[in-house]
């Protein structure tokens, strides 16, 4: 799909309207915020350049890594219906062509920078006081990632890195593109079955997992419903606070996998203080936030995959379009089997009793 140079809204008029919205509703935040004016959140950034906003340079490269200089920092990756924020430090930084990781030991990111697009740093007066962020934009305007300072941060490397990564061009202007269609899902008559059990069942790494799918022209939760009981269960959506909840007890380190279609980020460690707040189920602990809106998984499933460190058990939940919301295993590293533990409390829940048949 070609892109087209679209310009914003006017900067002044709609930066205007958000501010009239902004006062009447002073916690409103500003991806719901865009979504009142009928703007993606892209282009509400881009209306206050000039104002508390910069536009940056989208040298991944080079940006990224440098965000290492800022100290502690709060990264935040969401999707629809799930925000996962993880205090840390960009370390361990590398970008190879479309594809970038962050592996340190508080933040974890796998980053698909090929649907990247625009780039800005904000600083703005909150209740709280001066707030500093880089925000990272898709082709539809969407945020994929934002990394926000904090106490702890290194304050005076932030007047360095806007000044190293500023664009040359202050422009509100916008490279968007509609996303494209998505394809519908094969019919399950298409697909030999027998086939994509086998691959299934011979997996060395769980990192396969796509190629398999895409090998057999399954869309995930389809491939889920025809593998059989042996290799994935259908769960009732209630089920996953009650997991979080188990394993906060227990003391049971997990792996949280939250993303959207160019970032996902991965919390490894205990989760503590966990509370509900209306539908959304939190954790609150000092190093890691996360927020998921219960109403939204409208399935869940526990999977079983194969590799060469025995079976390794995750809960994935999807939303009424099949996408991925949250992923959870227990926290481990490549070459040691799975945590008995995290075994037990994830093979704990009945599977729902469902006839799960091809249509």
């Amino acid at each position: 799909m070609s892109l087209q140079t679209q310009p914003a809204a006017p900067s002044n008029d709609l930066f205007l309207a958000w501010q009239v919205l902004r006062a009447e509703q002073p916690r409103l935040r500003a991806r719901d915020a865009a979504e009142r004016l009928a703007v993606s959140e892209a282009e509400l950034m881009a209306s206050r350049l000039g104002t508390d906003a910069v536009r940056l340079r989208p040298d991944w490269a080079d940006l990224l890594p440098a965000l290492g200089d800022l100290g502690l920092v709060m990264a935040l990756t969401r999707n629809e219906h799930c925000v996962h924020e993880r205090r840390g430090h960009y370390r361990e930084v590398t970008v190879s062509g479309q594809m970038g990781l962050v592996v340190s030991a508080d933040i974890d990111l796998r980053l698909f920078l090929g649907g990247w697009s625009s780039v800005f740093a904000l600083e703005e007066t909150t209740a709280k006081g001066p707030q500093r962020s880089v925000q990272v934009f898709d082709r539809q305007g969407n945020a994929v990632h934002k990394v926000y300072l904090t106490e702890d941060s290194q304050l005076e490397a932030w007047a360095p890195l806007l000044e190293r990564f500023r664009a040359p061009q202050q422009s509100s202007a916008l490279e968007l593109a509609p996303l494209a269609v998505r394809e519908p899902p094969a019919a399950d008559g298409s697909i030999d079955i027998d086939a994509l059990r086998v691959g299934w069942s011979t997996l060395k790494d769980t990192h396969h997992f796509f190629a398999l799918l895409k090998k057999h022209g399954a869309q995930r939760t389809q491939a889920l419903r025809l593998a059989g009981s042996e290799w994935a269960e259908p769960l009732a959506p209630s089920e996953l606070p009650k997991l979080l909840e188990a394993a906060g007890v227990g003391g049971v380190p997990i792996m949280v996998f939250v993303g959207n279609r160019h970032c996902i980020q991965i919390h490894s460690g205990p989760v503590h203080n966990l509370r509900w707040m209306d539908s959304w189920f939190n954790v609150l602990d000092p190093l890691f936030n996360l927020h998921l809106k219960t109403q939204s998984v409208v399935e869940l499933w526990r999977v079983r995959k194969p590799s060469t460190d025995g079976i390794i058990t995750s809960w994935e939940a999807f939303d009424a379009e099949g996408e991925l919301i949250v992923q959870l295993f227990g926290a481990r590293k490549p070459g040691v089997p799975e945590r008995t533990d995290w075994r037990a409390l994830a093979e704990a829940a009945a599977p729902l009793d469902v006839a799960v048949e091809a249509v």
